[in-house]
C-alpha cells in the first residue's frame, strides 16, 4: 500500500488501565505504531489515561496526553493540534469504543480527521458478538458453535446444550 503523503500527523488512542490478562499487548502495538509512523516523519500525539505505559513515555510520542479516554479529552486534543488521522486500532475495545463514539457525535467530521486503519463498520461487526457470528456465517467460515446469554440462567442452559468442553467468554 502506497504511503498516503497528506498525513502529516496522528492521533493514536490508548488502551487505558492495564489489568491482569489483557490491554499490555495493546500498549505494545501502541508504541510500535507511534515509532514507525515517527520514523516516517509523521507527527504523532497519543492519549491515554494510564501513565504506567510504554506508550506514554515522552520518547515514543510527539504529543502525551494523560486524560481520561472520553470524548470531551479527545476535543481538547483536537481544539491544541492539528491531527489528520486517527489511529484507534492499537488501543483495543476500549479505544475503539471510543473512537465510534466521537463518530456518532461528529467530532472526526467537524475537524477533518479521517479514521485510519478500521472503519466503524467492521469495529461494530467484530466488537459484537452475534454480529460478528452472524459475519461469518453469511461468509461460510467455519467456527465453533456459540450462542450469547444475557444471564446466568440462559448460559447455563447453553452450556447443558453444548457441552463440555466448553469457553465462556465475558464481556
Amino acid at each position: 500500500m502506497p504511503r498516503d503523503t497528506s498525513i502529516k500527523s496522528v492521533l493514536i488512542i490508548g488502551s487505558g488501565p492495564i489489568v491482569i490478562g489483557q490491554a499490555c499487548e495493546f500498549d505494545y502495538s501502541g508504541s510500535q505504531a507511534a515509532r514507525s509512523l515517527r520514523e516516517e516523519g509523521i507527527e504523532v500525539t497519543l492519549i491515554n489515561s494510564n501513565p504506567a505505559t510504554i506508550m506514554t513515555d515522552p520518547v515514543t510520542a510527539d504529543h502525551v496526553y494523560l486524560l481520561p479516554l472520553e470524548v470531551e479529552s479527545i476535543q481538547k486534543i483536537l481544539s491544541e493540534r492539528k491531527i489528520d488521522a486517527v489511529l484507534p486500532s492499537m488501543g483495543g475495545q476500549t479505544a475503539l469504543n471510543l473512537a465510534i463514539d466521537c463518530e456518532n457525535q461528529g467530532v472526526w467530521e467537524a475537524n477533518g480527521v479521517r479514521m485510519i486503519g478500521v472503519d466503524t463498520k467492521a469495529i461494530e461487526i467484530t466488537e459484537d458478538r452475534e454480529l460478528f457470528r452472524q459475519k461469518m456465517e453469511e461468509i461460510d467460515i467455519a467456527m465453533a458453535p456459540s450462542k450469547t446469554a444475557k444471564s446466568y440462567l440462559e448460559g447455563k442452559e447453553i452450556a447443558q446444550e453444548f457441552g463440555v468442553p466448553l469457553v465462556i467468554r465475558p464481556s
